[in-house]
């Protein structure tokens, strides 16, 4: 990192760590300016007792499809979803999930497609070109391994029920119903963060895992309406699914033999044009490596391997309790011109000068690569300096965490403030504690009014340990 970069993000830091920054719009854009305020003003005085365990809620409703290949039952926060692969084939299990949602869940249509054109606006610049959003579809669609190119396409054709093209009319076509699949892939951005403590930096000295997913939540909070878990049952090869109902893709997951792993976002040079033909998913690719791994270096390494032929750069944040890495996802057009490349980032992995990460045993991530010589996303994106420094601060000033402190310490600033650049913040869709000690997943969702200050952390999981 150049030295002007360094004084730059020596100045930001201190800066918003004592006084705030402010930033304009999203995380991923320029510097902004600089703001002082008091530092009293950007932490939450809710107050709320947190402990290790996480909450068990009961569900409302419990719906069956006719082949009893897929259960979703209704909780007060999410749907936790089982699909049994074990009992039917990818095609039969996809045509149950789609089935079910229609003839039972009318709500959820009326959700979920105006929340897909908002994200197709978004990534076209707000308008909507169904022309280029087929093309984009089809060709991804083509690339994905044909155990999940079958599961998709019953999905989509049960749900849709005959309607087809990408048309705002308050029906989930099959066209609309493929590409909700493929949103980090075709469509894009997430901004994201990740913590990972383990060994002296724990109470227990096993792992802790912390996933902060950002994601656009629609202008109405309509991600906060369709949370789901989904248990996707299938012998050795089980993994469990994070995210929003009716989808089939991975953006948060753990596997039977507790490898957790979970995107974040990072993109390609701005000059880089987006690049579909010839590349495939990387959220389904993720799929198959939670089926076919056992540990976080296979799958990271599995991971690495196949990151040029994906769409976006990106990175993953990977842990089965004994290791933690980041995979450092590069795309091959920016590999090629020799401005990034993927590497499996451990605590060990050298980082970008200028950069101070000074606790052993841990672990961060946010919306750019870090090891040293890779692409830089850190000069000039505040979002990025200011969430890596922050983590920073919270894990140095404390000796070792338990799951009731890295709760704490995650939801200490005020949601809805826009001084300074939060790490839990109005777009913190899903906070997810994944505790080796005990094997349990713990989730704190975004509802229907927003993002709480301090939510609840709903136990949705648990795992051999």
């Amino acid at each position: 990192m150049k030295n002007h970069t360094r004084c730059f993000a020596l100045i930001l830091v201190l800066t918003a760590l004592l006084t705030g920054c402010k930033t304009s719009g999203s995380v991923m854009e320029g510097q902004g300016e600089l703001s002082a305020k008091p530092v009293d003003s950007f932490y939450t005085k809710e107050v709320k007792e947190y402990t290790d365990e996480g909450i068990i809620e009961e569900p409302k409703d419990v719906l069956i499809s006719d082949d009893g290949l897929c259960t979703i039952k209704v909780m007060p926060s999410y749907y936790d979803v089982t699909l049994d692969y074990e009992n039917g084939d990818r095609a039969s299990v996809g045509k149950a999930y789609g089935t079910l949602i229609r003839e039972k869940m009318p709500e959820y249509i009326e959700t979920m497609e105006p929340y897909l054109f908002e994200n197709i606006r978004m990534a076209y610049g707000g308008t909507v070109s169904a022309e280029a959003v087929e093309k984009r579809e089809k060709v991804l669609l083509d690339s994905m391994r044909p155990e999940y190119k079958d599961e998709i396409t019953a999905f989509a054709e049960a749900i849709s029920n005959g309607a087809h093209g990408i048309t705002e009319d308050n029906v989930i076509s099959y066209e609309e119903a493929v590409l909700m699949q493929m949103i980090p892939d075709a469509l894009r951005p997430t901004c994201c963060s990740a913590l990972t403590l383990w060994g002296s930096k724990t109470q227990s000295g096993d792992m802790i895992e912390l996933r902060n997913l950002e994601w656009n939540l629609g202008s109405a909070n309509q991600m906060g309406k369709i949370h789901a878990v989904t248990h996707m049952k299938n012998g050795d090869r089980t993994l469990t699914a994070m995210s929003v109902l009716g989808l089939l893709d991975i953006i948060s997951a753990i596997n039977d033999d507790g490898v957790f792993a979970a995107i974040l976002d990072v993109g390609s040079v701005q000059e880089s044009p987006y690049v579909y033909e010839g590349k495939k998913c990387y959220t389904m690719e993720l799929r198959y490596a939670l089926e076919e791994y056992s540990s976080a270096r296979d799958l990271g390494e599995f991971m690495v391997g196949e990151s040029g032929d994906f769409t976006w750069c990106h990175n993953i944040t990977i842990t089965d309790g004994k290791d933690a890495f980041c995979a450092e996802d590069c795309v091959r057009q920016v590999s090629s011109s020799g401005k990034g490349k993927s590497v499996l980032r451990d605590a060990d992995t050298p980082i970008f000068e200028g950069l101070d990460w000074e606790s052993e045993d841990s672990l961060c991530i946010v919306n750019s690569f870090t090891s040293a010589g890779n692409q830089d996303g850190f000069t000039g994106v505040s979002g990025n300096i200011v969430r890596f420094a922050k983590y920073n601060e919270w894990v140095k000033a404390k000796d070792k965490f338990s799951p009731k402190d890295v709760k704490d310490m995650i939801t200490q600033e005020t949601v809805d403030q826009y001084t300074v650049q939060n790490v839990h913040g109005g777009g913190s869709a899903q906070l997810i504690i994944v505790d080796y000690h005990t094997g349990t997943v713990q989730i704190a969702f975004s509802n229907a009014n927003g993002v709480d200050d301090k939510p609840d952390f709903i136990e949705v999981d648990r795992f051999d340990v």
